[in-house]
């Protein structure tokens, strides 16, 4: 059944927001001192295209290593690569990256389907509760971000301070449980009952991925919802891992949209042990 739905979502691919959203850097693990390349792609399954740089659709673009650094002003308009940066000491880096609102409008029936496939059971009984076959107006935002691992963990088990965003409790990179465990929050208070959804890719190395825009698309390695906490628990693996979620709320400007979603999303490599 969840394939179908997934089909069905790809028919409507060129209309419809429902794709993962991931930022990719081309490594994992660095040797020092070390260039990393930071791209960002929309896909399905982990497979996906390579999105320009675009200045005016970001909100924030930043790494944090010793520091917070500001990475808006990295790349320019049109640029494939969105930033390059080296990194000089064995802490670990998280990129992360927030954008505005993009506007969609899908036909009821699409929009119900991409619901389902979603796991936005919340917004699908408002709608079945007062039905309309009129179009809905959608407009969405990203926020994502990938974990380059190193020695300092902090790094990324504390918020990047986006409205919607995935945080580990510990390193999902070196963790020795089979686990991860990861707190879902929308604007910085835990969010209940989501659906986090994972995808696994082998990687190249230990410490480089394949190319997104080469490799197959996968199903689903495994999800499940939040509890009360925020919290929710994956088993992973060795592999390049993509979590994703999607919040969506009735729109706080009913003028320009029915609804406004949230894509959140985790990039992280474990080696094998």
């Amino acid at each position: 059944m969840r394939w179908t739905l997934l089909v069905a979502l790809t028919l409507f691919a060129a209309k419809a927001a429902a794709h993962e959203f991931w930022i990719a850097p081309d490594r994992y693990r660095t040797v020092l001192p070390d260039t990393i390349a930071v791209r960002v792609f929309v896909g399905t399954g982990f497979r996906g295209e390579v999105k320009p740089y675009a200045p005016s659709r970001v909100v924030r673009f930043g790494l944090r290593t010793t520091r917070d650094i500001d990475l808006s002003r990295a790349a320019r308009n049109g640029d494939l690569v969105m930033a390059h940066f080296v990194v000089a000491e064995p802490g670990g880096a998280l990129v992360s990256y927030q954008s505005n609102f993009a506007d969609i409008e899908l036909p009821a029936a699409e929009f119900d389907t991409y619901l389902k496939l979603e796991g936005l059971d919340a917004v699908r009984a408002q709608r079945h509760g007062a039905p309309s076959q009129d179009p809905v107006r959608e407009r969405y935002a990203r926020c994502a971000k990938a974990w380059i691992a190193g020695s300092q963990p902090a790094r990324v088990t504390r918020s990047a301070g986006l409205v919607y965003e995935l945080t580990p409790l510990g390193d999902p990179s070196t963790d020795a449980s089979a686990t991860i465990s990861v707190r879902a929050t929308f604007r910085g208070q835990p969010l209940a009952g989501a659906l986090v959804r994972a995808w696994k890719r082998p990687l190249a190395d230990e410490r480089r991925p394949f190319d997104p825009a080469t490799r197959d698309s996968v199903a689903t390695a495994t999800e499940a919802r939040t509890d009360a906490h925020g919290l929710v628990t994956l088993r992973v693996g060795p592999g390049e891992w993509l979590l994703s979620s999607v919040h969506m709320i009735a729109s706080t400007d009913r003028e320009e949209a029915d609804w406004e979603s949230y894509w959140a999303s985790l990039t992280f490599a474990r080696a094998a042990k």
